[in-house]
C-alpha cells in the first residue's frame, strides 16, 4: 500500500533532457547548444584560474573551519555582491536602505524573494514576466499558490527585437502595484536587451503604475565585459528612487556553477523597513535550507575584495565576453558564406550567452534528429557550445533544414 499512488511522472525540463540525450548520442559529429554554461574554445568547461588561486589560499588557511554560516550568509560576500550590483557609491548603500542576503545562486535568491513577496507584499500578487523568459520563473511562481503568473510582450518574432510599443501597452494594462520581473542584461532566452532609452520608458511606466521591480541579473559582465555597464538598468532604477529586488548569480561570471553562489539585494526607500524585511527573509531561509554553504561565498568574497584578484577576474570576464562575441561573428560569417536563407544580422546584435535564432520547431527537430545538433525547440541556442571546429557544420545543417522546410 502506498499513499502516493496518484502521483504522476513528470518529464525533465527540456534543457536537461536534451543535454542527457546529447551525452548518450554515439554520433561522431554532435553539438550541444542547449546548456547555459560557459565553454572555452575547445568546448570544455572552464574553471577560472583566479578561482583556483582563491581556493588554494583558502585551503592553506588553518583558521577556517566548517561551522555553519548565519541564515543571511557570509557578510563580506553579501556586502561585495551588493556593491557589484548597485555600485560602490550607490546612494541606497550610503543611506543604509539596501540590504543583502546570500542565496543558493540566482534560483535561490528569486525563490526567497518570491516567498517574501507572497507573504508580505500588500500589492497585487500578479508577477509580470516577459514573454518569453527563463522557464524557471514560471515554475517558481506557479508553485507559490498566492502568486499569479502573468506575461507581457517582449519579443517581436518578425523583427527579432524588443517590441517596446507592445511591451509598454501591456504594462499599462496591468494592475497597479504589480511585481515585474526584468532581466537586467543578456535577456534569457532571446539575447535581446532594451536600449537605454527604452529602459527609461520602462522605468517611467514602473513609476506611474507603482510596480515593484524584481531584477534577475545572472549574466553581469557577459554583455559588454564591464560589470558597471551591464548593471546600468538596475542602477538607473535605484537612482529614480524605486523600491526593488535584485537577484544575482555567480555561476556564469565566476564559473561557480555547482557551488550555488548567489545574492538577493533589496533596496527600499526607508532604512528601517529594509532591515525589517531582511530579518523576515532570513526566517524564510531558515525554514527552507537553514543557511547557505560557505565555500563558494568565501571564494567569491576574496575575488571581489582583494584588488589583485579582482583585477584578474575582470580580465577573465572580458575574455569570456570576447569569446562569445567572436563566436557570434564566426556563426554569422559561416551562415552568410554558406548562403543560408534569411537575414542573420540578429546573431550579431543579440547579447550574452544566448541567441534566439528564429528557427521553427520543425527545423529544430530536424537539427536534433538528422544532424545531432541539440538545441531548444524554441530556436534558442547557447553560443558557448559553438567552436571554430563545429561552426561550419552547424551553418551547413541550418541551411539544409531551412531549405527542406521552405
Amino acid at each position: 500500500m502506498t499513499h502516493f499512488q496518484s502521483v504522476e511522472y513528470v518529464d525533465l525540463p527540456a534543457v536537461f533532457h536534451l543535454s542527457a540525450k546529447h551525452s548518450q548520442d554515439a554520433a561522431p559529429q554532435k553539438v550541444n547548444l542547449t546548456v547555459g554554461a560557459y565553454r572555452n574554445d575547445s568546448g570544455k568547461p572552464w574553471v577560472l584560474p583566479v578561482v583556483r588561486k582563491a581556493e588554494s589560499i583558502l585551503a592553506a588557511d588553518d583558521s577556517l573551519n566548517k561551522e555553519y554560516l548565519s541564515m543571511g550568509g557570509l557578510p563580506s560576500f553579501c556586502d561585495a555582491a551588493m556593491k557589484l550590483a548597485l555600485g560602490e557609491s550607490s546612494i541606497a548603500i550610503q543611506e543604509d536602505r539596501a540590504v543583502a542576503l546570500q542565496s543558493l545562486s540566482g534560483t535561490g535568491s528569486l525563490y526567497v524573494g518570491f516567498q517574501f513577496i507572497a507573504q508580505f507584499y500588500k500589492g497585487p500578487k500578479d508577477i509580470l514576466v516577459s514573454n518569453p523568459s527563463w522557464v524557471n520563473h514560471k515554475l517558481m511562481i506557479d508553485r507559490t499558490p498566492v502568486l499569479n503568473f502573468k506575461q507581457y510582450t517582449y519579443y517581436d518574432p518578425k523583427t527579432l527585437e524588443v517590441d517596446i510599443e507592445a511591451m509598454i501597452a501591456d504594462l499599462e494594462k496591468a494592475s497597479d502595484g504589480s511585481v515585474i520581473v526584468l532581466h537586467a542584461c543578456a535577456h534569457n532566452p532571446t539575447g535581446i536587451d532594451p536600449t537605454r532609452e527604452q529602459w527609461k520608458r520602462i522605468c517611467e511606466v514602473v513609476k506611474k503604475k507603482s510596480f515593484l521591480p524584481f531584477f534577475d541579473m545572472a549574466y553581469q559582465g557577459y554583455v559588454t565585459g564591464s560589470f558597471d555597464e551591464d548593471a546600468w538598468a538596475v542602477r538607473y532604477f535605484v537612482e529614480q528612487g524605486i523600491e526593488l529586488f535584485v537577484s544575482q548569480s555567480f555561476a556564469k561570471n565566476l564559473g561557480l556553477y555547482c557551488e550555488r553562489v548567489g545574492n538577493l539585494t533589496f533596496v527600499s526607500t526607508n532604512s528601517e523597513v529594509a532591515h525589517k524585511c531582511l530579518s523576515q527573509m532570513k526566517i524564510i531561509v531558515r525554514s527552507v535550507y537553514s543557511n547557505p554553504p560557505a565555500h563558494g561565498a568565501r571564494v567569491a568574497s576574496m575575488i571581489m575584495t582583494i584588488p589583485e584578484l579582482r583585477a584578474e577576474w575582470e580580465g577573465y570576464v572580458k575574455e569570456m565576453h570576447q569569446r562569445i562575441r567572436r563566436v557570434r561573428t564566426s556563426l554569422h560569417t559561416a551562415l552568410k558564406t554558406a548562403n543560408v536563407p534569411g537575414s542573420w544580422e540578429h546573431i550579431l546584435t543579440q547579447n550574452g550567452m544566448f541567441s534566439y535564432t528564429g528557427l521553427t520547431k520543425q527545423q529544430c527537430e530536424l537539427l536534433i534528429e538528422n544532424h545531432h545538433i541539440y538545441l531548444l525547440k524554441t530556436g534558442r541556442i547557447s553560443m558557448c557550445g559553438l567552436t571554430e571546429e563545429n561552426v561550419k557544420y552547424v551553418a551547413a545543417a541550418f541551411k539544409e533544414v531551412i531549405e527542406a522546410t521552405s
